[in-house]
This record gives structure tokens, C-alpha cells and sequence, in this order.
């Protein structure tokens, strides 16, 4: 009894972490790498039709990788910032 106990508490604690995890974190980071499959999919099409050169692509794989990768990180930094402000306003009496 108390081993299903323990397994029964463990799966509570497991569907609480992933409960914890605000949901617009989640669509925003999916958006992201959408964004980025997407990018790096036209330049290995591109490399594939032959518009790009093997060099070429390469070097457009490390740049759209890069460029998703710092969007998301900004993005992430700007939500979190709004989602628990460490500076909050102080509202005076208009008089």
C-alpha cells in the first residue's frame, strides 16, 4: 500500500511542475522554434534548388540559428518582465 502510495505522490509532484510552467512561456517558445524550423528548412531548400552555395548556406544556418535564438531570448526577457515587475509604478492623488 504505501509503495503505491509513494508512486501516486510522485506523479502529483510531476504534473505540478509541469502545471507550474506558465502557458504563454510554452506557446511562445513553440512559436520560436517554429520560426526557426521554418528559416533553416528555406535555406536548405535554397542550398537544395542550388541559389545558395554549400558555403553560403552554412553560414545562413549559423545566422538564422543565432537570430531565432536571441529573438526568443528577448522576447522571454520582455515577458518575464511584465509577468513579475521588479519596479512597480507608485500612483499619486491627481489634486
Amino acid at each position: 500500500e504505501s509503495v503505491f502510495r509513494s508512486l501516486a505522490d510522485k506523479d502529483h509532484c510531476r504534473s505540478k511542475v509541469f502545471t507550474m510552467v506558465p502557458t504563454p512561456l510554452i506557446t511562445g517558445t513553440i512559436s520560436y522554434l517554429v520560426v526557426g524550423f521554418v528559416l533553416i528548412g528555406a535555406i536548405f531548400a535554397s542550398n537544395a534548388t542550388g541559389l545558395l552555395s554549400k558555403d553560403n548556406a552554412a553560414i545562413g544556418h549559423i545566422v538564422a540559428s543565432i537570430s531565432v535564438f536571441s529573438m526568443w531570448l528577448f522576447w522571454l526577457c520582455a515577458w518575464m518582465h511584465q509577468w513579475h515587475p521588479l519596479i512597480k509604478p507608485i500612483y499619486e492623488d491627481g489634486e
